[in-house]
């Protein structure tokens, strides 16, 4: 074999090997683009796009665990040595003690927005599960033991100016509720509650806006017993100095009416003033039955304070970027008073401190609205701790 024949045969051992290799090789697909999650930066921190669409999502909630002591806000039980040695046949008298009121609650929100040819198309959802420490009748005595509770508090859903929900009623909300304060109802309360809503908002757009709605009631005595709704209109006006907000309530099921007038002022970046007045048309006796029942003890859906008119005022103040005072006062024209003062402090982002001091006190009345016995008034303090997200 000469060296021309080797080399022939060399190369085509090569290429047969080769070609060999070739055929059994291995070939890697392309990997599938990956979708992952876009921000949404249009309404907002905390908003991503769903994946696959044009929908933004915003995942929320917090962790409260609350607790109230004192005769405004803390618990009432048996004393238990009392009760053991009653139970034994000694014949003592069961005492009462004052006890912790205790909360904790579980908050998830979801907030989805996307734009559409009519407006925002909005859905929110807020919902919580709590576990509270409760009073418990036995005859003339009371114990403590915890209940537990599921509850939708939220769902709302927004087209433009169009809103359909289950939400606190257009009584409270067009006139943002009452002060900064955590029990901004002690004493005299403001809101009738939640309730199914129908309602449309005008949006002029220079600080103005009217609201006119519908609302199905709550409750007994104010779930509608009719086709004939109650009905709610309010207006606000908001500027650089602050704003001024006005709501009407019709109750449909006893034809009575009740308003409220609030003025927001900004005296500063720090200090913030307000105040609101109600008024209605109060039966007496409607509200004295509606007590002896364990109902609402007040005259009509709107109508939740005492007598023909309410007050109530307050402020915050804040030190810095951490820090705020809280403070409520409100009187009714049944003489019942109510005050908070409370701190609201951020230890660390996300998670706040808010201890509160309160007073109440008040008359109790017959059918014709006259004062019963003394005074009734106890203090109470309270406690809270939140991890927002």
């Amino acid at each position: 074999m000469n060296i021309k024949s080797l080399l022939l045969g060399s190369a085509a051992a090569l290429v047969a090997v080769s070609g060999a290799r070739a055929a059994d090789a291995i070939v890697v697909a392309e990997p599938e683009p990956a979708e992952y999650v876009r921000i949404c930066d249009v309404y907002g921190a905390g908003y991503f796009y769903i994946p696959g669409t044009e929908t933004c999502l915003k995942i929320g909630g917090y962790l409260r665990y609350d607790i109230g002591v004192g005769d405004a806000l803390g618990l009432k039980s048996i004393d238990k040595k009392d009760a053991y040695n009653f139970i034994r046949g000694n014949g003592n008298t069961v005492d009462i003690n004052d006890t912790y009121f205790k909360r904790m609650r579980a908050q998830l929100t979801f907030d989805t927005r996307s734009e559409t040819e009519y407006g925002t198309l909005r859905g929110f959802i807020a919902t919580y599960y709590q576990r509270d420490s409760v009073e418990v009748d036995i005859g003339n005595d009371t114990y403590s033991d915890t209940e537990a509770a599921w509850a939708l508090e939220h769902a709302i859903i927004q087209l433009g100016g169009l809103t359909i929900a289950y939400t606190d009623s257009l009584f409270e909300t067009l006139t943002d509720s009452a002060g900064s304060v955590i029990n901004d109802d002690i004493g005299v309360t403001y809101t009738p509650g939640k309730t199914h809503l129908i309602a449309y908002t005008f949006d002029g757009g220079n600080g103005f806006s009217a609201t006119i709605g519908v609302e199905e009631g709550s409750g007994e005595e104010y779930t509608l017993d009719s086709y004939v709704p109650h009905v709610v209109a309010g207006a606000s006006f908001t500027q650089g100095w602050g704003k001024i907000a006005g709501v009407i309530g019709y109750d449909a099921n006893f034809g009575e009416v009740a308003g409220k007038v609030r003025v927001d002022f900004n005296v500063n970046e720090a200090l913030s003033l307000w105040v609101m007045a109600g008024y209605q048309d109060y039966n007496a006796e409607r509200a004295w039955w509606s007590d002896q029942f364990d109902l609402s003890g007040r005259s009509s859906y709107y109508g939740v304070w005492g007598g023909d008119w309410a007050v109530w005022g307050g402020g915050q103040y804040r030190f810095n970027e951490k820090a705020s005072l809280d403070v409520q006062l409100a009187y009714d024209d049944n003489e019942t008073f109510g005050a908070a003062v409370g701190v609201n402090y951020a230890l660390v982002p996300g998670f706040n401190i808010r201890p509160e001091v309160v007073y109440a006190s008040g008359y109790e009345r017959d059918i014709n609205n006259n004062k019963v016995g003394g005074k009734n008034d106890g203090w109470g303090g309270y406690l809270r701790f939140q991890r927002s997200f």
